[in-house]
């Protein structure tokens, strides 16, 4: 699966050259053109718990996704980075090796980073805060704005916009990734996003429904914001829901033997009580 790096560290100029076999990113009528080769994902298949599965294939106006629910009386969330070195670095695969695989739920990546695996936004792990929150502008998806912050502690998660999140949260949560754009904000539609753009790649998000629980959300096709946006909408009724990444998104379920290749760097780990 290709893997889309977006260099957006705030000292580098958007025209700078992207190393070799990375797409480049633009911003184009409020929808990010990634000019990549996408790889269809095979989907995964239903785990042994039926109708209560974790990760459960789905298919929206002819796409197939893989759609995974974290429960907060069934899971804990958490955040991680990708090693940066060693056999498999920059993969989930990587992260893996060594883990308790039992305890796993699932594993995707967590928002966007730069070519030293670092996120670009804010970032906490295990209460410990890696990265500020980066309310900068640049090119790419991260920039668009609003964007958001997927955080929580304990079994209390939100997603909230960038700003919001700035005025109103002032303890440090348990753990935090911001990426972007946000896909639904109370509702609505991101009013940058098309109904069903131009730009057609491999995506994935999250978002939280009213019961509070987690909807993290792969497509195993190429597909557009605007409808990655209506499935969170319309089919889980999320009221809050943001991009994680784009081109370069992953997902490991041990359970169906899922294990997604390709680089990432910051990882939301969902483990069993």
């Amino acid at each position: 699966m290709k893997r889309l790096a977006i260099i957006a560290a705030l000292t580098l100029a958007s025209c700078e050259q992207q190393p070799a076999g990375e797409p480049v990113v633009r911003t184009e009528l409020g929808e990010a053109i990634e000019v990549a080769e996408t790889v269809p994902q095979e989907p995964v298949a239903p785990d042994s718990s039926g109708p209560d599965a974790v990760c459960r294939p789905v298919s929206f106006e002819n796409v197939a996704l893989t759609h995974c629910v974290a429960d907060p009386e069934r899971h804990t969330i958490r955040t991680s980075l990708a090693p940066v070195s060693g056999p498999n670095f920059g993969t989930i695969e990587g992260w893996a090796a060594g883990k308790n695989e039992s305890a796993i739920a699932f594993v995707t990546n967590a928002g966007i980073f730069g070519d030293d695996l670092k996120p670009i936004g804010y970032f906490v792990e295990n209460a410990d805060r890696l990265v500020e929150l980066n309310r900068s502008d640049g090119e790419g998806n991260f920039f668009i704005k609003p964007n958001g912050v997927f955080f929580g502690t304990a079994g209390e998660w939100q997603i909230i916009d960038t700003d919001t999140f700035l005025r109103t949260i002032g303890t440090r949560p348990q753990f935090g990734t911001q990426s972007g754009p946000m896909l639904v904000i109370d509702g609505n539609l991101h009013p940058q996003i098309q109904d069903d753009g131009s730009s057609q790649t491999i995506r994935n998000g999250v978002g939280l429904d009213n019961d509070g629980k987690a909807h993290f959300v792969i497509s195993d096709a190429p597909l557009s914001f605007g409808k990655l946006a209506r499935f969170f909408r319309d089919e889980l009724e999320t009221p809050n829901a943001m991009l994680l990444d784009a081109g370069n998104s992953a997902l490991w379920h041990p359970e169906s033997g899922r294990m997604d290749a390709g680089r990432v760097g910051p990882l939301i780990v969902v483990e069993r009580q």
